[in-house]
C-alpha cells in the first residue's frame, strides 16, 4: 500500500492495574488506504475498541507506531493530538458525549469553533440539515430521542470535514430502525466527505458494508478478509 492513511508499526498496548500488567493489544502491524472503511469485529475484550483508540491517538501505544496522514502519533503530547484529531478526525462514540447544556446546533458547531471558523454556525446549520435534524436545531441533548442525539453526534464528527472518520458501536445504544437509519447517514457522510472510515461492530450486516474486515481476538489480528459485495 503506497499511501496508507493510517499505519500501525508492532503497536502494542497495556495497561498496569491491581492484578498487574494487562495485555491489551500485541504487536498489531495494519495499513488502512485512503477512502477505505475498515470494520473492526471480534468477541468483547478481543480489542476492537482499543485499537480504534490508538488510531485515533485516544490512547497512546506502549510499544510500536501509530501514524495517520504521515504524522506520528506516538510522538505527539496531549495538546498536539487534540488538535490533529479536530482537524482531520471525527469520532463517534455508542454514547452520544454530547454538551447537556448546549443545542443540538452548538453542540454540531464546537469543533467549528475551537479551530476558530468565522462561518462555524452556518456551517454546523447543514451539518444538522445533512443528518435529517435541522428543524431541532435550538434543542437541547435531553429533549431528543436517542436516535437523535446520535444524529447530533454524527454532525458534529463530520462538521469539520475530517479525513478520518471513527465509530465506534455507534448503534449500540439504539433500537433496530435508528440503528439501520444512523448507519445509513455514516456511510452517507463518508461518501460526501470522501472519508477513510473504521468502524467497530458486532453486526454481521454493517461489517458486511465495509471494504475490509478485520478479526480480532485475545488483542491480536487473526484474520482479514475483502469484501466483493463492498467493492
Amino acid at each position: 500500500m503506497s499511501d496508507p492513511i493510517i499505519s500501525l508499526q508492532d503497536a502494542s498496548l497495556s495497561l498496569n492495574g491491581n492484578a498487574g500488567t494487562v495485555e491489551i493489544l500485541r504487536t498489531i502491524s495494519l495499513t488502512v488506504a485512503r477512502n477505505e472503511t475498515i470494520g473492526l469485529v471480534g468477541p468483547s475484550g478481543s480489542g476492537k475498541s482499543s485499537l480504534l483508540m490508538l488510531m485515533g491517538g485516544l490512547e497512546q501505544a506502549t510499544s510500536g507506531r501509530v501514524t495517520a496522514l504521515g504524522h506520528d502519533l506516538t510522538a505527539m503530547d496531549e495538546d498536539g493530538l487534540a488538535r490533529f484529531r479536530r482537524d482531520h478526525m471525527g469520532v463517534v462514540f455508542q454514547s452520544f458525549h454530547l454538551i447537556p447544556t448546549m443545542t443540538a446546533l452548538e453542540n454540531t458547531a464546537t469543533p467549528l469553533e475551537l479551530a476558530g471558523v468565522r462561518d462555524a454556525m452556518p456551517r454546523a446549520s447543514a451539518e444538522l440539515e445533512a443528518v435529517g435534524l435541522g428543524h431541532r436545531a435550538s434543542h437541547y441533548p435531553a429533549q431528543l430521542s436517542g436516535g437523535e442525539q446520535q444524529r447530533v453526534a454524527l454532525a458534529r464528527a463530520s462538521v469539520m470535514r475530517p479525513d478520518i472518520l471513527l465509530a465506534d458501536e455507534p448503534t449500540g445504544n439504539l433500537d433496530e430502525a435508528n440503528g439501520a437509519a444512523i448507519m445509513d447517514l455514516l456511510f452517507g457522510l463518508r461518501d460526501r466527505h470522501g472519508a477513510t472510515l473504521v468502524l467497530v461492530t458486532h453486526a454481521p450486516d454493517l461489517a458486511a458494508r465495509c471494504d475490509r474486515v478485520i478479526h480480532l481476538r485475545d488483542g491480536q489480528i487473526v484474520n482479514q478478509a475483502t469484501n466483493r459485495a463492498a467493492e
